[in-house]
């Protein structure tokens, strides 16, 4: 960081930091600097004395920081996904769904969640039936499929009819077998 930066800073407490401050922060950031800012941005859209609009503008910013992590292969992809997954369901069911904005449109989400899964419910059901036999590394992916999954039950009741709700039903199923 130049020392520019640092001086605009208002100090090490992110939380304290309005909005654009953050924004410029989370743009040259990296590691654990964007951990802490997507957490303290979280930590704004989560507070009910905002106003809805300026909630939505810091989970926007909390997903920016997210993402970011992936820029540099600084986050793991799943844990990235399942942190992005998790605030965007929750901007749905708390500030409600937003069709012009494919962060908070619950049918984008649904597809975002589908391609970042690996196995279908079948598949990942028979390999959980012995999961305690399977090699760490398709044990820890069965995990990640039960954590990417974690806001379907909310999810699928945003969902007209159709066969991507009924793939996420399926999942919803499935989930609680895996380890």
């Amino acid at each position: 960081m130049s020392s520019d930066t640092q001086r605009e800073e208002p100090g090490h407490d992110l939380s304290t930091w309005t909005l654009d401050q953050l924004q410029t922060f989370i743009h040259d950031a990296r590691g654990q600097q964007l951990e802490t800012a997507r957490v303290a941005a979280q930590g704004q859209a989560y507070n009910s004395s905002h106003p809805q609009e300026a909630r939505r503008q810091w989970a926007k910013l909390a997903l920016l920081a997210n993402r970011r992590m992936l820029d540099h292969a600084e986050g793991h992809p799943a844990r990235v996904a399942q942190q992005g997954f998790m605030l965007r369901m929750w901007v749905i069911d708390r500030l409600g769904p937003d069709n012009t904005d494919p962060d908070w449109r619950p049918e984008a989400l649904a597809s975002d969640t589908l391609d970042a899964l690996s196995f279908t419910p079948p598949q990942a059901a028979a390999l959980a039936e012995g999961w305690r036999d399977l090699p760490t590394g398709q044990i820890r992916e069965l995990r990640q499929h039960k954590n990417l999954t974690a806001h379907l039950e909310s999810l699928v009741g945003y969902l007209a009819p159709g066969p991507v709700r009924e793939r996420l039903v399926a999942w919803t199923a499935t989930r609680p077998l895996l380890p």
